[in-house]
C-alpha cells in the first residue's frame, strides 16, 4: 500500500492551504504548558512505567551551534564561532547528566543516542570525544546501541568523523535540501555534491552502518524539472535512507525567513507535485516509502519493522524500538516518558539559570 499511486482532492487542498503546527509528533507545541517543574519531572523519571520494569533508553542531546545561518531553519538554533561558549554549553550538559542518572537506577540502558541541533559537527573532534566519552560515563549502553548523529558536511573533516566513531556513532544523517546552486543561494547553503559524498565516502569507510539524507520540497526556486535533477544525484549516493521534509515558511515566527522572498516559492500545487515527484521516483528506485516523510531500503531495519507492524514513532522521528522512554539533554530538547512530556528552557540563560538552581 505503500507504493501506490497518490490522489490529493486539489479544493480541499486550497481550503487547508494554511500555516499550523508541525505534526511529525503529537501533542504539538501549542500545546505545552509551563506547569511541569523539575519536582514533578524527577518523580516521573522514578515512577514511569519504564522505570518500575527496567525498560532501556533513548537519549536526545541538543547540540544548538552552527557556523552559518540556513533562511529555511525552524530549529532552536544559533550561529557562533566562539568556542568558549560551546566550552561553558558542554559543561551545563553535564551538570543536567549528573542530574539525570542520580534519578535512575543505573539499570536502564541506552538502546539508542541521538545528537541534534543545530549542527553536532560543528564541535571540534575534542568536544566530540569529550562529549561522547561523558555520556558513556553517566549513562550504561547497551553493546548494540544505534547511536546516530546529524552532520553538516560542509564543515566536515574527517577528523570530526573519526572521533564520532571512537565514542561509538554508528549512523548517521546528512542535511543535503538540494542540489540547485539557485536554490543553495537562495536559502544561504552552498553545498556541492561533490562535499556530500565525501562525507558519505569517510562514513562508510569507518564502518557506519546507515546513512541518511535530507531532502527538502517547497524551497524558492524549485520546480518540477530541478528536483528531479536533485532526486537523481542523491541516489547515485545510494543512502540507506530519506528523509523528504516539507519547507514551512513562517517568516512572522522566524524572522530570518523573511530573506525568502514569498514570490520565489513553488505554489502549494506545485509543493504537492514536488511530493509526489519524491514518492515515485524513490520507490521505482527501489525504496520503500515508510510514511510522512521517509524512505528506506528493502532490507532497513525501518522497512522491516514497518512490515512486521514494530514500527513507532517519537520526537526523534521512526524509530523501531517502540515504546522507550526518551530522556533529552540540551537547551529546548523533549523528554518523553509513558506519563509525560517535558521540554527544557528554550534559550541559554534560562537553561543554565535552571541547572544552576
Amino acid at each position: 500500500m505503500h507504493n501506490q499511486p497518490i490522489f490529493v482532492d486539489l479544493q480541499l487542498l486550497k481550503k487547508y492551504d494554511r500555516p499550523g503546527p508541525r505534526y511529525t509528533s503529537y501533542p504539538t507545541a501549542p500545546y505545552f504548558h509551563p506547569g511541569i517543574g523539575p519536582a514533578e519531572y524527577q518523580h516521573h523519571l522514578l515512577h514511569d512505567e519504564g522505570a518500575a520494569d527496567g525498560q532501556d533508553l533513548s537519549l536526545y542531546v541538543h547540540l544548538p551551534f552552527c557556523d552559518t545561518l540556513c533562511y529555511f531553519c525552524g530549529c532552536t538554533m544559533m550561529v557562533t564561532r566562539s568556542r568558549d561558549k560551546v566550552e561553558q554549553y558542554l559543561h551545563y550538559l553535564e551538570k543536567e547528566m549528573q542530574l539525570l542518572s542520580a534519578s535512575l537506577d543505573g539499570k536502564r540502558r541506552v538502546a539508542q543516542l541521538h545528537w541534534g541541533g543545530g549542527t553536532p559537527t560543528h564541535l571540534t573532534p575534542d568536544q566530540i570525544r569529550r562529549l561522547g566519552t561523558l555520556l558513556h560515563r553517566y549513562f550504561p549502553f547497551r553493546a548494540d546501541a544505534e547511536i546516530s548523529v546529524e552532520i553538516d558536511p560542509r564543515e566536515l573533516t574527517r577528523e570530526h568523523m573519526a572521533a564520532l566513531h571512537e565514542v561509538g556513532f554508528n549512523r548517521c544523517s546528512m542535511g543535503v535540501q538540494d542540489f540547485q546552486p539557485e536554490v543553495q543561494a537562495a536559502i544561504n547553503r552552498i553545498q556541492p555534491e561533490a562535499v556530500t559524498r565525501q562525507a558519505a565516502e569517510w562514513a562508510r569507510a569507518l564502518g557506519f552502518t546507515s546513512i541518511n539524507m535530507d531532502l527538502m520540497y517547497g524551497l524558492p526556486h524549485q520546480t518540477r524539472a530541478t528536483y528531479a535533477e536533485t532526486l537523481d544525484t542523491i541516489l547515485k549516493l545510494q543512502p540507506d535512507r530519506l528523509a523528504i521534509f516539507n519547507y514551512a515558511h513562517l517568516p512572522r515566527m522566524f524572522k530570518h525567513q523573511t530573506l525568502i522572498k514569498d514570490e520565489w516559492l513553488p505554489a502549494p500545487e506545485e509543493k504537492l507535485e514536488l511530493l509526489k515527484l519524491s514518492i515515485e521516483t524513490l520507490t521505482a528506485a527501489g525504496y520503500v516509502y515508510i510514511g510522512m516523510d521517509h524512505f528506506a531500503k528493502p532490507e532497513d531495519e525501518l522497512t522491516q519493522a514497518m512490515q512486521q507492524g514494530t514500527l513507532y514513532r517519537n520526537f526523534q522521528g521512526y524509530s523501531t524500538h517502540a515504546g522507550l522512554n526518551l530522556l533529552a539533554l540540551g537547551m529546548s530538547s523533549i523528554s518523553m516518558l509513558s506519563s509525560l512530556y517535558v521540554q527544557n528552557h528554550k534559550t541559554l540563560p534560562e537553561y543554565y539559570a535552571a541547572l544552576d538552581s
